[in-house]
């Protein structure tokens, strides 16, 4: 899997301070995309253990709340065991920090659903420039089809 960007005090993809992955790849291709150039799989730069270690040690400080993986499509079936593994990795490594993931796919869509076991928060749904909505009220999400799914509620309900 190759890669776009690392922000590394990224407060604009989710709730508080964050280390966020930009994967690259995209099979969806949503018009009007805000990350057009990330739809080529090719694009940016090989994802290898030294970038993980990069990021986990940027994951270290008491200021970062937690991790957020983005794209392209970080859960496109081409993509998808790369991002289980990073995710498991700072998942057994930081298991308090938040880990959120933007996807263009449903839950329904997504080709492994391991994925789900390390993620918090969920923004689902394909990008609809028609429903575009940058406002206050939708925060987190490019349109307002988008669904936010707290995935660690969802665990703890169906364990009591």
């Amino acid at each position: 899997m190759n890669y776009m960007n690392i922000k590394t005090c990224d407060v604009a993809d989710g709730e508080g301070v964050r280390v966020t992955l930009f994967v690259s790849g995209c099979p969806l291709h949503c018009f009007n995309c805000h990350n057009q150039e990330a739809w080529d799989y090719l694009a940016g730069k090989p994802f290898t253990d030294e970038t993980l270690n990069y990021i986990m040690d940027k994951l270290s400080y008491d200021y970062i709340d937690g991790f957020t993986l983005c794209g392209g499509e970080p859960l496109a079936p081409k993509n998808i065991a790369t991002s289980i593994y990073i995710l498991k990795s700072i998942r057994e490594k930081y298991p308090n920090k938040s880990i959120w993931c933007y996807t263009g796919y449903e839950l329904d869509e997504i080709c492994d659903k391991e994925v789900l076991k390390y993620i918090d928060i969920i923004i689902t749904g394909r990008y609809i420039d028609s429903l575009r909505d940058i406002s206050h009220n939708n925060e987190w999400r490019g349109s307002t089809n988008q669904q936010i799914i707290n995935l660690k509620e969802i665990k703890n309900e169906t364990c009591n």
